[in-house]
């Protein structure tokens, strides 16, 4: 007799989005992902009221297990996401959901569980040596979204692996040049404290592109952050393309850092900006900025960077990591 494969809801949560797809796993470990759905976050009073909707969505009914990748820290009898203002009780999950089994995760500890389990056609190099991802050690895994996450994993030589959640995102932004004085001049005025999320993370664009129309005397409205986005990918706004070139090496260095302190062997950049973004990454001064870590810059040029290029990072983790907390419980 055949093995059946079993099916749980997948989810990923952001500050902006809500993205929800029936993953279906097969005994042989292997995770497929059905058609995605995107909610936004701000248009539902709460994760239940999003999760009620997807089940609309999926005609009524929805497989008795979830795996939820959320962008916050996730320990706690009350769970608070950083960049949204929904929050999440643990303990009444399986009442609110009806489902019977669970797993919480931070969002970039699901990023880091598709990065374990991707295949190597799914990672575009970006800097470092070519070929495939250490199979053994540690990996450092950040992408810039509506905030910064970051994750480690540990591969083992056994071909198993861990992973760690971290809040990476957060650690003080280190100017390099004169221009980044100017953006941290500029961000102080509003933050006591500058993290590296304030820089490295999509809404700080808009920033980025201020500090630059000031230092050249331009007089400019502040706007959306997608409409300066869009100008400086597509090349019809110089000012916004300079803003994202800055971006990609504030990029850059955040990510060297983070490498630094993991002590990984690779690196591996996530998110849907830094997929969006690829091309740009590959002519901006990313790589420079990666390896200018002074005294360990042959070292720091010695480890390879890649970009996660699988559609749904966070849906396809948050699926591994329920199979890593169930091994062998997926009916």
């Amino acid at each position: 007799m055949a093995k059946k494969a079993s099916e749980l809801v997948a989810v990923d949560i952001g500050g902006t989005h809500a993205r929800f797809a029936i993953a279906t796993m097969a005994k042989d470990g292997s995770i497929t992902l059905g058609e995605p759905e995107t909610l936004h976050t701000e248009d539902h009073a709460s994760f239940q009221t999003a999760w009620e909707d997807f089940r609309e969505r999926q005609g009524g009914t929805l497989p008795g297990a979830v795996s939820m990748a959320i962008a916050g820290p996730v320990g706690g009898e009350v769970i608070r996401f950083t960049n949204n203002p929904w929050i999440i009780r643990p303990a009444l999950v399986r009442e609110k959901l009806g489902v019977e089994r669970y797993t919480i995760v931070n969002d970039f500890e699901a990023v880091a569980h598709a990065v374990a389990r991707a295949p190597d056609e799914q990672f575009v190099h970006l800097t470092g040596p070519e070929g495939p991802l250490p199979a053994t050690g540690r990996l450092t895994v950040l992408g810039p979204g509506t905030g910064l996450g970051v994750a480690h994993l540990y591969r083992e030589p056994d071909g198993t692996y861990r992973v760690s959640a971290t809040e990476g995102g957060h650690v003080d932004f280190a100017p390099l040049d004169q221009i980044e004085d100017a953006i941290l001049a500029r961000l102080r005025k509003r933050h006591t404290r500058v993290s590296a999320e304030r820089v490295v993370s999509g809404p700080a664009i808009s920033d980025i592109y201020q500090t630059l129309a000031a230092l050249e005397g331009r007089a400019v409205h502040e706007e959306d952050d997608i409409a300066i986005w869009t100008r400086g990918m597509d090349g019809s706004d110089s000012l916004a393309a300079a803003a994202v070139d800055r971006f990609c090496m504030s990029l850059g260095s955040v990510a060297g850092d983070m490498a630094l302190a993991h002590g990984a062997k690779g690196v591996v950049i996530a998110g849907g900006l830094g997929y969006r973004i690829r091309d740009t990454l590959l002519k901006s001064a990313f790589a420079e900025r990666f390896r200018a870590k002074g005294r360990f810059a042959e070292m720091m040029a010695g480890i390879p960077v890649k970009l996660i290029v699988h559609p749904q990072p966070g849906l396809f983790g948050a699926a591994a990591a329920f199979t890593s907390e169930y091994p062998g419980k997926r009916k």
